[in-house]
């Protein structure tokens, strides 16, 4: 799943250990999600779109591979 945290928390001027704390997960977390390492779950993709201020399907795309 394709993903655009690490774009959105520069423009919101957040680290990843910062979007992390506000999220209630680790640094490393973050880090796995933004190289598409990890998937979050619903609750936390909602957490962190409400934190940068994106809808989530703005957030978050899925990618034909997601599908199989």
């Amino acid at each position: 799943m394709k993903n655009l945290i690490k774009v959105e928390r520069a423009r919101n001027n957040l680290s990843q250990a910062s979007l992390a704390e506000k999220v209630n997960v680790t640094r490393q977390t973050i880090h796995a999600i933004e190289k598409g390492r990890f998937v979050p779950s619903t609750m936390l993709a909602l957490k962190i779109s409400v934190v940068l201020n994106i809808k989530v399907d703005e957030l978050f795309e899925l990618e034909e591979s997601d599908w199989e």
